[in-house]
């Protein structure tokens, strides 16, 4: 028998005001390991926030089937799912404590009496908040919600938790508390964690595995890392993160790119098949070195101090290319200004073509 949550051809469409049908899944197949985190990442109306409703059954697909542990789950009652739901909205109940909260869905469970309380306090300890279970909500802090929601959720120990950007309603600070807080809880559980983020950063902070959605598809699964340092798309490269995504003309010789030159193999971190015709490169600001040089190609059009690095924009032949470098890089007494003359050189395996 398989393990995990198996997700395959799934269709699911809408009706339009005007009539109409739009997909806002078009055949989304998915492999979530047992005990793994994975996030669904991807601009508002992409389909993440759908797909995740029909994991939990709140909607039915189309057409396709969903697994768990090799059972078919798409076709079963929403109470009979081994799948709990945490919402951007916390759901509490306000007339209750926090211990009643938690303890709400183990009853509607018809969980014996004598065994809720010890499961109860289990959950409140996970998310250290053991202290507050006589607390009402209105008496928390927001992020303080947010863990007795969660609380609520794990107690009843799920196979899959789902997440529906829990986060998005707490502050900066907050919310990256949180994030290790979900990593934490997600390694200590080994439950499946399944997140729906349209932050970047969350997403690579939080995933094992991150699935990137747009216009109802699946455009590319994979590691934090390698989604963002291998795009296999323009729209992938420019989602995630910041990235310089470069028109090139290919021949045999390699890749031509105007005010850049040719690309040399070592530029380039695959070879390329492509040996004719137009082709788009990605290339992310920090593989993109600025040198200033009389007779170079491009203008530098704007530099900003943060931190400790130079955000630099330059113009070349009408193409803007960022930049990002530590202050560092500049020889002692230069320095960088509108107006100067310069050189943008790519770094070493740091240009990739991808899929338009």
């Amino acid at each position: 028998m398989s393990s995990g949550l198996t997700i395959r051809n799934i269709v699911k469409t809408f009706p339009t005001p005007e009539g109409d049908l739009v997909r806002a899944l078009d055949d989304v197949s998915l492999d979530v390991e047992d005990g793994t985190f994975t996030v669904l990442l991807g601009p508002s109306g992409c389909g993440k926030t759908t797909l995740l409703r029909c994991i939990a059954g709140l909607e039915s697909p189309d057409s396709g089937e969903i697994s768990l542990a090799g059972q078919r789950i798409d076709d079963v009652p929403v109470w009979k799912r081994r799948v709990n739901t945490v919402f951007q909205s916390y759901a509490l109940f306000p007339h209750m404590t926090v211990q009643e909260n938690v303890a709400f869905g183990l009853q509607m469970d018809k969980v014996p009496e004598k065994d809720i309380t010890p499961k109860v306090q289990e959950a409140l300890d996970m998310v250290q908040l053991g202290a507050m279970a006589k607390r009402r909500p209105s008496q928390l802090s927001g992020g303080q919600q947010q863990r007795v929601a969660l609380a609520r959720a794990l107690a009843k120990q799920p196979e899959v938790l789902l997440l529906d950007e829990p986060l998005s309603a707490l502050d900066l600070k907050l919310r990256r508390g949180m994030q290790l807080e979900l990593k934490r809880l997600q390694r200590e559980t080994t439950i499946t964690f399944v997140l729906v983020t349209h932050d970047q950063e969350e997403a690579m902070a939080m995933g094992d595995q991150v699935a990137v959605f747009n216009a109802g598809k699946i455009v590319q699964v994979g590691a934090p890392y390698e989604v963002y340092a291998a795009p296999t798309t323009r729209f992938v490269a420019d989602f995630i993160g910041e990235a310089n995504v470069l028109t090139a003309t290919a021949t045999p010789r390699g890749l031509h790119i105007p005010g850049l030159g040719e690309l040399s193999p070592d530029q380039l971190a695959a070879p390329v098949k492509e040996t004719s015709g137009e082709v788009f490169v990605a290339v992310r600001p920090e593989n993109v070195t600025v040198e200033k040089n009389p007779s170079g190609a491009g203008t530098v059009s704007e530099v900003t101090f943060v931190g400790g690095d130079l955000h630099i924009e330059v113009t070349v032949e009408g193409s803007r290319i960022s930049a990002r470098q530590p202050s560092s890089s500049l020889a002692a007494g230069s320095s960088l200004a509108r107006g100067d003359v310069v050189d943008v050189v790519l770094q070493s395996r740091s240009a990739r073509v991808v899929a338009d």
